[in-house]
């Protein structure tokens, strides 16, 4: 292994090591109206607003010294939603800083092709291309956060793993003035991995911002998401059963069912790839609103000023959304004889593959939105309708289509956090997917003061499949995939934090589901099947200092679904956890997962599609882990060695995601995560 051999990684290491800033603790306590108190001084109301709170008698310019002066009050909000969060300091679940799931699994190496273990349908109505085999690695408008902070924040994360992987994390956000708020994102992934032709990179940027008007009247969001993969395929191992005796334990040196012999190296910084997709998509959002409603002005008997304010009770809002997608396979060491013998594919001539389709989306959206309560925003309504233009351009031809569909949605989380209701649809009216609609409503409540939640919800999407299904698209072969998709989902989740226990059932009821059941062979199910899927988490205190976490998803579909999923999955960390030496937080211990046997979905690498296969079938170990993570003030460290259960003799050191794709062996990964408050 080798760590901070680069210059580059150095370097990065040292610029974080000569910033020399203290962040302080800042602790927040969120009240029955939904405002946060800050140990700052300063409430912000239901709205993001700061109310001054200043004592009596105090004066604004011959006073001493705040000692939280140099704090930091920081929160944000997710992209469409109105429920204000915090910055999560846990150290105990490394999943959730290395944004990876336990239930997720990629094709052996991170950065590569990835699927969830748990049934995972697409539940989107109207025009979508196909191609989520990278989507664990983006960044979306759906997961952009709009921050407010006193003082411009930066984080910065650095992880190296074996075989020169590297992650390298960038956050940086400010409010310029207390009404204009951006923020700045960079995510960079290189591992080359442990096998031929398996070297991945991924580039990640996203600048988003916010601003209101003096009069609070006018308001503009915007977003900027640029996401590039790069990432070769190898098709597989030829033979699996010469991993029980590799020379050096270096499964490098096993041939690979796509790209050239001795080819290949694995240095971490090359981004060129001979034989793998490339796939580029960007995004730019533009949300503008005008409100209409009614000032009015409170008198601070503290300060002795009356305070400006404005209801808004009508509110005319415009989207503009502009995205393309650009998709390709490429394969520049074609062997005929590899293709024939392996994937059945007979090509014509030697020559080399290029295989690209683009996508360019224009959507326009306009909404009129309306405020029952003019204290809390976080009840509307909306109605709005919207134009989307469609350009397609692949190997063969361009073609131009368009969408018109109408939405509607009502919200209404109340003031004293009882209930959060949710409800919205939307309906295609013209267009490409003409008669495609999607229907959501979602109640949650709160039971106790204990902070335990019930949460029920109804979901139906009736939807085209998506485009990869179309014949001949990116050699995929004629078929006849042409009915809508209709797909129920019934759900219910109680949570309790004060026991720390989380129930959910996940229902989904599906009628002409397409999907494929070979490397270019696409099909839709005619019979109607369903999933039921139970999980349950739960945190039990075996000592004072000793935890155990355990998650456990039991699944089951009707019998012959053409769907791959294991009955039973599991995930159990046993930490020794406390805080020592007043700054010192400390979680280590093990963490084991296991899934039963079961038959794993097929990877074409020319479609990115996982399919459906029925003849073989996964018995592997149960993955144990061992950890350390500590946290000092505002640096966090995690230290972790993988696949311990590799150590084990005996064949079947490898785990196998797939038939022909097997996981990394022995890994050891460290990461840090440090804050800064400028």
């Amino acid at each position: 292994m080798k760590f901070f051999a680069s210059k580059k990684s150095v370097l990065f290491i040292v610029s974080i090591l000569l910033l020399q800033i203290v962040v302080v603790a800042q602790r927040r306590v969120r009240t029955e109206g939904g405002e946060i108190q800050q140990r700052t001084g300063v409430t912000y109301d239901n709205q993001g607003r700061p109310i001054p709170n200043k004592p009596r008698g105090q004066g604004d310019s011959l006073q001493k010294r705040d000692k939280y002066a140099d704090s930091i009050t920081i929160f944000y909000k997710y992209y469409d939603s109105s429920a204000i969060r915090i910055l999560d300091s846990n150290i105990n679940d490394f999943a959730k800083k290395f944004n990876h799931p336990f239930y997720y699994q990629n094709n052996g190496n991170y950065g590569s092709a990835t699927r969830s273990l748990l049934f995972n349908p697409l539940l989107k109505s109207g025009f979508d291309a196909g191609f989520h085999q990278y989507d664990l690695y983006d960044y979306t408008i759906e997961n952009s956060r709009f921050f407010q902070t006193t003082r411009p924040y930066t984080e910065l994360s650095y992880v190296l793993a074996s075989k020169a992987e590297q992650t390298i994390n960038v956050l940086h956000t400010q409010n310029k003035k207390s009404n204009f708020n951006f923020a700045f994102e960079y995510r960079f992934i290189n591992s080359p991995g442990s096998f031929k032709t398996q070297n991945n990179n991924h580039n990640n940027i996203r600048f988003n911002a916010e601003y209101k008007s003096n009069n609070r009247k006018y308001g503009a969001l915007f977003i900027i998401i640029s996401n590039k993969h790069i990432s070769s395929e190898n098709g597989g191992i030829r033979d699996a059963s010469m991993l029980d005796s590799l020379s050096f334990n270096d499964p490098f040196q096993l041939e690979t069912r796509l790209g050239a012999f001795g080819a290949f190296s694995q240095n971490p910084f090359n981004t060129n790839i001979s034989t793998g997709n490339k796939y580029k998509n960007s995004t730019i959002l533009l949300r503008q609103f005008f409100d209409i409603g009614k000032k009015d002005s409170v008198f601070n008997t503290i300060d002795s000023v009356y305070n400006k304010i404005f209801y808004s009770k009508f509110r005319l809002q415009h989207t503009l959304n502009i995205s393309t997608y650009n998709y390709e396979f490429i394969d520049n060491n074609v062997a005929d004889t590899n293709y024939q013998k392996y994937f059945g594919i007979v090509l014509p001539n030697n020559r080399n593959i290029h295989l690209q389709t683009k996508y360019n989306l224009v959507n326009n959206e306009l909404s009129i939105i309306t405020f029952p309560d003019k204290n809390n925003h976080a009840q509307f309504i909306k109605l709005g309708a919207a134009l989307q233009n469609i350009k397609t351009i692949d190997t063969l031809n361009s073609n131009n289509d368009y969408n018109f569909y109408a939405t509607a949605e009502y919200r209404n989380r109340t003031r004293n956090n009882i209930w959060d209701i949710e409800a919205k649809a939307n309906l295609y009216l013209l267009g490409l997917n003409n008669g495609d609609y999607q229907a959501f409503i979602s109640l949650k409540r709160k039971l106790s003061k204990n902070y335990s939640y019930l949460q029920i919800g109804f979901q139906n999407v009736n939807r085209n499949p998506s485009a990869i299904f179309s014949n001949h698209f990116f050699m995929v072969k004629p078929n006849t995939v042409s009915k809508k998709e209709n797909t129920i989902k019934l759900f219910a989740t109680y949570e309790n934090a004060k026991h720390h226990l989380s129930l959910s059932a996940n229902y989904f009821l599906v009628n002409n589901y397409a999907y494929f059941d070979s490397f270019l062979v696409a099909k839709q199910e005619s019979n109607m099947f369903n999933v039921l899927q139970i999980s349950a988490e739960k945190m039990f205190k075996l000592s004072k200092r000793i935890n155990w976490y355990a998650e456990i998803y039991v699944q089951q579909p009707t019998a012959n679904a053409p769907v791959n999923l294991p009955l039973f999955l599991t995930r159990n960390r046993f930490a020794f956890e406390g805080n020592f030496f007043t700054n010192l937080f400390l979680s280590t211990g093990v963490e084991l997962k296991y899934y039963s046997n079961y038959k794993p979905s097929g990877y074409s690498p020319f479609t990115g599609q996982f399919f459906y296969q029925n003849t073989y079938s996964v018995a592997n170990r149960p993955e144990i882990n061992l950890f350390l993570h500590f946290r000092i003030k505002s640096f966090k460290a995690y230290v972790r060695l993988e696949n311990m259960n590799y150590l084990i003799p005996g064949k079947g050191k490898y785990n196998f995601t797939s038939q022909n794709y097997a996981s990394n062996g022995l890994w050891f990964r460290t990461g840090i995560w440090w804050n800064f408050v400028n």
